[in-house]
């Protein structure tokens, strides 16, 4: 008994200090301990040594932390190619970049994958951007060229020059060679691509069935031919759901000759999900695009003010629908108290149904019966959420006119009962609305996010105050004769 006491005090002291261990690692500050590392006395070459231990992440947000003379002191024991790797974690690289003589920053640049080093000379003036061009080397030069070519909607200005390539005749140990010599300058090795005599896309070949293949194996029953791809101008909304679906590290991307360009690896789409997450949602906002910190004031207005000037004259009508019920306010002023409650309720739901249709409209191959359904079931969401919102409503505006107002209780149920059809019928036409409005826009091939976000908003403030007040003079005044 005495053992297996022993033994289950010793596993709850290893649950403990396994729990323990884990709560070590997530509340443990590396960035601070780099800081202290950098602007520390110890020897160049202890200090390199060290830092092996740290992630290039991790030493971006200690450099951010410290001092221009700091980080210029710093730079020559990093040394180019670490310097490089940390600078692709730094948001608004360019300024560190400046920090440089135009020889190491070229070099930095030379070092860095293809894609990330377009992305450090996008931010770059003009002029040092031509500079640090004309320094780089042929082939560094020619791969930024071609990225720099597409648009930035298209998918070949995210791809990377970053990867391997073999023939499909090769052996298996020239294969291998072919990886070792390439490896040196192209880390992304999980996928090797295969072309044919004519540099034409072949195949895919994963680096495991390399790794265990056999001198004497015929290398292409390895391959698969069927590899997923993308073409250079294919526009990064249309494939984008399509290359998350394959899971794959990287895919390639090709010309319209089948041509081998650069891959798309899965870092890269993690950017680019994170970059239409961002345009899609300044999008609802009525804006063209994601606003950046460094845009200029007129920049910002230009974004903004097309849909503010739509959405004035939007706004302009449904106070005039307002106006044309003034007689119904004139007569039971305290229905303009929960107006805001009808409007904020139909803004909701229209908004919840529109991020729910645009999320659906993403798949171009949706069928008409599914876009459908979708209409039916958000119409009966509203429905169902609006009975019982309705009922609370009911049960709280009864109460609140009965004891603000001093009213009896018939008077009290007769204006929650107003507020709550209203409610009602408001969060269903809202649903309903917050569905088709999108689906039509993209049937007219107009972005449904830019253009309903705004839209809907003021469609549905109309159909509420048309709603709220519209019952309120039929059931209020017309039929139980409330009035004041």
């Amino acid at each position: 008994m005495s053992d297996e006491k022993d033994l289950e005090y010793k596993r709850k002291d290893d649950t403990q200090t396994i729990v323990t261990d884990v709560e070590d690692i997530a509340e443990h500050d590396y960035t601070k301990e780099l800081l202290e590392l950098f602007r520390s006395d110890i020897p160049p070459e202890e200090l390199t040594e060290k830092l092996s231990d740290y992630h290039e992440n991790d030493m971006a947000g200690a450099l951010e932390q410290m001092t221009p003379e700091e980080r210029k002191r710093l730079y020559p024991i990093l040394g180019i190619e670490r310097v490089s790797e940390i600078f692709t974690f730094i948001e608004d690289v360019d300024e560190y970049m400046k920090e440089l003589d135009l020889s190491s920053a070229a070099k930095v640049i030379g070092s860095m994958d293809s894609d990330d080093a377009v992305d450090v000379l996008e931010e770059m003036d003009e002029e040092s951007r031509k500079k640090l061009t004309r320094m780089l080397d042929k082939e560094t030069s020619d791969d930024i060229k071609m990225i720099r070519s597409y648009d930035d909607d298209e998918i070949g200005s995210k791809m990377t020059t970053n990867y391997i390539v073999i023939d499909k005749g090769m052996s298996v140990r020239q294969a291998m060679k072919a990886l070792i010599s390439q490896a040196e300058k192209n880390d992304n090795i999980s996928i090797l691509y295969v072309t044919d005599e004519s540099n034409k896309f072949y195949g895919a070949l994963d680096l495991k069935d390399l790794i265990t293949a056999r001198d004497y194996m015929d290398l292409q029953s390895f391959m698969s031919t069927s590899f997923p791809y993308v073409t250079d101008h294919e526009k990064i909304s249309d494939c984008i759901d399509r290359i998350k679906d394959y899971e794959e590290d990287s895919i390639p991307v090709l010309n319209a000759e089948k041509e081998l360009l650069g891959i798309i690896t899965a870092q890269d789409m993690v950017e680019v999900v994170d970059d239409e997450l961002g345009d899609d949602y300044a999008k609802l906002a009525g804006l063209t695009s994601e606003e950046d910190l460094k845009e200029t004031l007129g920049q910002s207005m230009k974004k903004r003010l097309p849909w503010l000037i739509i959405l004035l004259f939007l706004g302009i009508g449904v106070s005039t629908v307002v106006g044309i019920f003034e007689p119904v306010v004139a007569s039971i002023a305290f229905v303009v108290n929960f107006q805001s409650l009808i409007l904020d309720m139909a803004g909701n739901v229209g908004t919840q149904s529109l991020a729910v249709t645009i999320r659906v409209l993403m798949d171009e191959n949706l069928p008409g019966k599914a876009k459908g359904g979708l209409v039916f079931k958000e119409i009966r969401i509203g429905f169902i959420n609006g009975i019982i919102l309705g009922a609370l409503s009911f049960a709280f505006v009864s109460i609140y006119v009965a004891l603000t107002k001093n009213a009896d209780w018939g008077y009290a149920c007769a204006v929650a009962g107003c507020v709550a059809a209203a409610l009602l019928v408001a969060m269903v036409v809202s649903s309903l609305v917050g569905t088709v409005v999108p689906m039509f826009f993209h049937k007219i091939k107009v972005d449904p996010a830019v253009a309903s976000g705004p839209l809907i908003t003021t469609v549905n403030d109309l159909v509420a105050v048309i709603t709220y007040y519209g019952l309120a003079w039929a059931f209020l005044i017309n039929i139980v004769h409330i009035a004041g």
